[in-house]
């Protein structure tokens, strides 16, 4: 018997952003990727986000732009984390831990993720670049604040190291990539017919 695709869909709307948002874990990646969010640089990390995650991601969100980009960044996270804990479900049968580290010319950053079912995130960064911009509209700060909300609403631990970089936009394009590789094995089933990987028992209580 086929196991159910591990799919789910999210729709967020405020005075301040609008998300309808769908994210499958198990479904074909091929022309099932469409990224409509108002600023480039936040579209390209959302695309190394889904292409190395193996996640088939629809997007489409607005948001209050002449403010700044925080609204639309922050509740992007919070709907996509919603969108995988959705889609993971009871979190039964997965590997739950994984780690891994992607590279960017002189930039290199590792992620570390347990789907654990508690939201947290440790990043840790070399102060210079912390503060750094990666365009003018699009601080490095702002990868924090969606890494934080994503792992928030996924209902996720995940610590994410900088270990060397000069380039703020390689920084954090490696970053994308190594959260995309650690999270593409921590969702993979190891064991269809499995319980939670948990010495309690579950990962939803």
């Amino acid at each position: 018997m086929t196991p159910p695709e591990r799919r789910c869909r999210i729709e967020r709307t405020t005075r301040e952003t609008s998300i309808e948002l769908t994210l499958g874990l198990d479904a074909s990646v091929e022309g099932a990727r469409r990224i409509d969010v108002p600023d480039g640089f936040f579209g390209h990390l959302l695309e190394a986000l889904a292409t190395h995650g193996a996640l088939a991601l629809d997007l489409r969100a607005t948001g209050d732009t002449h403010v700044d980009l925080h609204h639309t960044v922050e509740d992007v996270g919070l709907a996509l984390g919603e969108a995988l804990a959705g889609a993971l479900g009871e979190r039964r049968g997965i590997v739950r831990f994984a780690h891994a580290y992607a590279p960017l010319d002189e930039a290199l950053a590792r992620a570390v993720v347990d789907l654990s079912g508690r939201g947290h995130l440790a990043w840790r960064c070399p102060e210079a670049l912390e503060a750094s911009w990666v365009t003018r509209a699009f601080p490095l700060t702002l990868l924090v604040d969606f890494l934080q909300a994503f792992a928030d609403r996924g209902r996720l631990t995940l610590h994410v190291d900088v270990l060397a970089g000069r380039n703020p936009h390689h920084v954090a394009e490696a970053v994308a990539k190594a959260v995309a590789l650690a999270l593409r094995q921590a969702v993979a089933v190891r064991a269809p017919e499995g319980g939670a990987p948990s010495t309690k028992g579950t990962l939803t209580a």
